[in-house]
């Protein structure tokens, strides 16, 4: 007996018994790179032929053969064995007249076939027949089928199951069970709420079926059942043994913005941001990640309410205790921008130890309106420490210290009696500073202004950004004080007026401006004087306007001169 192979795809061989009895055509699917020839399979006939009892004729051969080749039927899940791997795909024996082919995608992983020639495998019928000849397999379709059988076996006895969790979806998370998508509800994934989900991604969980639709393909699942009952036995116990002040040993199970959960066994405690490190940390995940097993301190514990609040920096030195040692005040240090605010910058000299420079210790001579301007988070400075407080946690430093202070050289360039040029940076209610150099103000006091005009405002003659002249009448330089005087540029038109005018004199001046009670008379630069209303004119008027204008130049007698409040009577 002998078997040829078909060298067309639609060439078939017939094999016949003995003459009294002959089989109908067999069809033998040949696809292109299939194993074997001709002659190795006429030689395992032969060999199979010499193997058979004796009294077993062909027919009867060729009868059990066709049973066992009508049994398998499409969709069915068998195992095979992989004979091959060709460009077509990875070729399975399982059991049919010709061998079966998967598509190599679905054995990949990382770009690698993860099968070799030996290796079983269950795979699903997808068609016995095809077009060239030989029955298409899935890997994907078999492992999907075993996947559903195991969820409905699980879902019916009450046993959990395996899956990993694929992205977060709306109310929950979808976790892949061997290729079948499941919903993990939110308020299923863990015994407390888990603020950060995307934290879980990638991470192998079991969880219980809680409910199950084949039909619908759907599959709702809960890990809370399986931690709940993982954890009965063992929050029991630990119960029993913890209490304040002990180091204990968890594993970290959720990490969330102000701190993380760690399972202590089967009770969460909580370590919070602040007390995981003595330094800066703005987020948990830069120093822990889920999963971590981590030993920290129970700081507190609520029996009753079976909280917990645990410790990791509690665990290491505290940078504070000897704060003073290594940061003297005076001396200068190197520091990193730790954080920026509208009143200063923080400033971190080494890990868990922060100094703020306040923004009127940033510069002598910048007018610093917001720090940032100056400085920005990780930039390198140079600051010199100006206080220490260990039980506050502060450290007050400067960054002006570094350079040279203005004011200590400022009698080398100004003296009392100098007369300056400058800025007028703002106003006051009490007077004027005068911006004579970076770094340097002056006050002109309102009271210095003029000689003869009462002034109740600087901004009556006076504006910001004005240039003005003023000349030095003080200078303190160790509290950074300079006094200026804008009339002192002129000569004092008071004394001479006084020295030359008496009571009863009869003077001449101008209008300058009305109030209610009277007329102010510009007697000379500088100078002025009080007519009253009643003394305006000989008829009674109701307002000064009805007996002068503005402007106008008139005779007036003097009435009195008050020396002391430099005030003058007409």
């Amino acid at each position: 007996m002998s078997k040829t192979g078909a060298a067309d795809k639609n060439e078939s061989s017939t094999e016949t018994k003995p003459a009294e009895t002959t089989a109908p055509d067999k069809p033998t699917a040949t696809a292109a790179g299939a194993h074997g020839s001709s002659a190795a399979v006429a030689s395992q006939r032969e060999s199979d032929e010499e193997a058979r009892p004796p009294g077993e004729d062909f027919g009867s051969m060729l009868d059990q053969f066709e049973q066992e080749q009508s049994a398998l039927q499409e969709g069915e899940v068998v195992r095979g064995t992989v004979v091959g791997i060709t460009e077509r795909g990875v070729v399975i024996d399982f059991g049919y007249k010709s061998e079966g082919i998967v598509d190599q995608n679905e054995f990949m992983e990382d770009g690698q076939i993860t099968v070799k020639r030996g290796d079983e495998v269950d795979v699903l019928v997808k068609h016995m027949e095809t077009s060239e000849g030989y029955p298409v397999l899935s890997r994907a379709d078999a492992v999907r089928l075993r996947a559903w059988d195991t969820l409905e076996k699980a879902f019916t006895d009450g046993t959990s199951v395996k899956g990993r969790i694929a992205e977060r979806i709306k109310g929950g998370l979808r976790v892949d069970v061997d290729g079948i998508s499941a919903f993990l509800p939110g308020s299923q994934i863990d015994v407390r709420p888990v603020r950060n989900l995307d934290s879980l991604r990638g991470q192998e969980i079991e969880a219980r079926v809680i409910k199950l639709n084949r039909k619908r393909s759907n599959v709702v699942l809960s890990r809370k059942a399986v931690l709940e009952e993982r954890n009965a036995g063992r929050k029991d116990e630990t119960l029993t043994h913890i209490e304040e002040d002990i180091i204990v040993e968890g594993q970290i199970k959720n990490l969330t913005d102000y701190g993380a959960f760690v399972d202590l066994g089967g009770l969460d405690g909580l370590l919070h941001v602040t007390d995981m490190s003595w330094g800066r940390l703005q987020n948990p995940g830069e120093l822990f990640k889920v999963g971590d097993s981590v030993q920290v301190k129970v700081l507190r514990f609520d029996r009753g309410r079976e909280r917990v609040s645990l410790g990791y920096k509690q665990l290491l030195p505290d940078p504070w205790e000897t704060i003073e040692e290594r940061f003297p005040p005076g001396s200068r240090q190197n520091g990193k921008v730790a954080s920026v605010t509208d009143y200063g910058a923080f400033i971190e000299l080494e890990p868990g130890v922060e100094g703020l420079v306040h923004v009127s210790e940033m510069s002598w001579s910048k007018r610093v309106k917001h720090p940032s301007k100056l400085v920005e988070p990780g930039d390198a400075v140079e600051v010199e420490v100006l206080g220490v407080d260990p039980k506050a946690r502060r450290i007050s430093l400067g960054m002006k210290q570094i350079q040279a202070n203005p004011w200590m050289s400022l009698g080398d360039r100004y003296q009392v009696g100098t007369r300056v040029h400058g800025r007028v940076r703002n106003l006051t209610d009490f007077g004027a500073f005068i911006e004579i150099e970076d770094g340097v103000d002056g006050l002109v006091h309102v009271s210095d202004i003029s000689w003869s005009r009462r002034i109740k405002h600087p901004g009556e003659v006076l504006k910001k950004g004005q240039q003005v002249d003023a000349v030095i009448t003080g200078i303190d330089a160790e509290n950074r004080r300079m006094s200026l005087s804008i009339k002192d540029l002129e000569p004092n038109s008071w004394d001479n007026f006084v020295a030359s005018h008496k009571a009863g004199d009869v003077v001449k001046g101008k209008i300058a401006r009305f109030a209610s009670f009277g007329a102010f008379v510009e007697l000379g630069d500088n100078l002025e004087g009080l007519c009253h209303i009643s003394e305006l004119s000989d008829e009674r008027i109701a307002k000064p306007e009805d007996a002068a204008e503005i402007g106008k130049e008139m005779e007036f007698r003097i009435l009195r001169i008050d020396s002391e409040n430099k005030k003058i009577g007409l």
